[in-house]
């Protein structure tokens, strides 16, 4: 996905007040080899993006004045209670270098599974993302987790779910529940 934002030269409190005022949210662009530059953005397109999942886990280009650069977001702040968008931070992605985003969670036949079909249990969802460390070209938009074979009271664990190629699950263990059938009451 192609975003389109602006260098801001205000900053403060005040100075983001009077972006959010105009529809625009205020960001930042980190990492990499270049210096950090602060933005704007559109309000209204960065959250219809945020709302769709793959937003999160995707590598994007940036254009800030004519400047092109691979990012990935970060982190976002939302306000409370309303929905805006409060601040954005996307960091610079260097095709040789590792990259460790989160990527949602997609789970496949817990309606066919023996748990469910036979057991009438319950398939209860542990996991929603997984940090996996990969290089940017091989981020996915998301891993499938298939419950075809989850029988009653089991528990399917990381170490069972089947990663693409070049991606690692950082910094957990291969015993991290992802998924479990309990007795439904």
């Amino acid at each position: 996905m192609k975003i389109v934002a602006f260098k801001r030269d205000e900053q403060g409190t005040g100075a983001s007040r009077r972006l959010r005022n105009e529809g625009m949210t205020p960001g930042i662009i980190y990492g990499g080899k270049k210096e950090s530059v602060n933005i704007k953005l559109d309000h209204n397109a960065l959250w219809h993006a945020i709302a769709n999942e793959s937003f999160h886990a995707s590598i994007h280009e940036l254009e800030v004045d004519g400047v092109v650069d691979q990012v990935v977001l970060r982190d976002f702040q939302m306000h409370a209670f309303k929905q805006i968008v409060l601040h954005v931070d996307f960091q610079r992605v260097i095709q040789d270098e590792m990259v460790t985003v989160k990527v949602p969670l997609r789970f496949e036949n817990a309606a066919n599974s023996p748990a469910v079909k036979l057991g009438g249990a319950r398939v209860n969802e542990v996991m929603k993302t997984l940090e996996i460390s990969c290089l940017p070209k091989d981020v996915p938009e998301f891993i499938t987790v298939d419950l075809s074979g989850i029988a009653p009271k089991e528990t399917v664990f990381l170490e069972s779910v089947t990663l693409p190629e070049g991606v690692t699950a950082a910094g957990m263990g291969k015993r991290k529940p992802v998924a479990s059938a309990t007795k439904a009451k």
